[in-house]
């Protein structure tokens, strides 16, 4: 039997925050009743953040409230404080996340405070999730390269990744945000994150930006990685890169996992038909490589 690759799916939170155009709730409903059918089963579906700062994620109490419900299926949104956390509990959210920084310069442009002053803030958030039985993810951006400071030691990564996982995150998702990790970066700082944290506990979250996605997911299979994000159709850019890919296809993601012998539970043809309905959607065509390739590729097979 081959082993088993869990697959976090984030485009309906993740890939859709950072498109310019609103995304109806009905449509992102559609979104994950499509990946369902896909038999994806770890979705990250919402955020509960001001719609003042992120208009896309409006309307994420109504969708949750929404979603169907189904055993083995997992939902998570981003809850990084106390009154999103309050919120994504009133809509029957399982799993919260909060999402913190390797690079000092990124942490005070994106949320105006220190990685310190960050991780004491999550504190008290991940204790009344814990309080509340609902597991608590935690995300390090930057974990590769910081568009403002450029390269980070991956010690660095490794240190707010431990503290992280001591507060009581259950996982650890390390973000290449701007995506200039490369297959040997990249194993250095697995080498240093592993140093700490075993491999059950960290996921790998690559950009596409330079096309090393797929590349940095073999380097991380090879040192024990078995779970990563990705987003279908490739939603989601890279803010810091004008017109450059962003989040790494789910498509493209399976049908490499699939082609090495790896199990997922997911139907790639079905994938493949709700990256095309959200592209749709969004009036453009997929990003996902596969996808392209195989715009009729078949009806239902069983996931490898």
């Amino acid at each position: 039997m081959s082993e088993h690759i869990r697959i976090v799916e984030v485009g309906p939170r993740d890939g859709l925050q950072n498109e310019t155009q609103y995304v109806d709730v009905s449509t992102r409903l559609g979104l994950v009743e499509r990946l369902l059918e896909a038999n994806v089963r770890h979705i990250e579906v919402a955020s509960f953040v001001s719609p003042k700062w992120v208009p896309q994620m409006a309307g994420s109490a109504e969708l949750m409230q929404r979603l169907p419900r189904k055993p083995g299926v997992h939902y998570s949104a981003l809850a990084p404080n106390l009154k999103g956390l309050e919120a994504a509990m009133a809509a029957g959210c399982e799993e919260v996340a909060v999402f913190g920084a390797a690079s000092e310069s990124f942490s005070r442009r994106n949320i105006n405070c220190s990685i310190r002053e960050s991780l004491e803030r999550f504190r008290t958030v991940i204790e009344q999730a814990r309080g509340h039985q609902l597991r608590v993810r935690g995300y390090v951006s930057c974990v590769l390269g910081c568009p403002y400071e450029g390269g980070i030691e991956p010690g660095k990564v490794a240190e707010v990744a431990l503290i992280m996982s001591e507060m009581g995150c259950h996982e650890i998702s390390l973000g290449d945000t701007i995506g200039l990790g490369n297959p040997d970066s990249t194993r250095r700082l697995l080498e240093a994150c592993l140093s700490v944290i075993p491999a059950a506990q960290l996921a790998g979250h690559y950009h596409d930006t330079y096309g090393m996605a797929l590349a940095n997911i073999v380097a991380s299979l090879d040192l024990g990685i078995r779970t990563f994000d990705s987003s279908v159709a490739g939603l989601g850019g890279c803010p810091y890169a004008t017109g450059a890919s962003g989040n790494v296809a789910t498509e493209d993601v399976v049908h490499l996992l699939h082609s090495l012998g790896y199990q997922t539970g997911i139907d790639l043809p079905k994938l493949i038909r709700a990256g095309q309905y959200i592209s749709a959607s969004l009036g453009r065509e997929t990003t996902s490589r596969v996808a392209r390739a195989m715009p009729g590729y078949g009806t239902s097979s069983a996931a490898a």
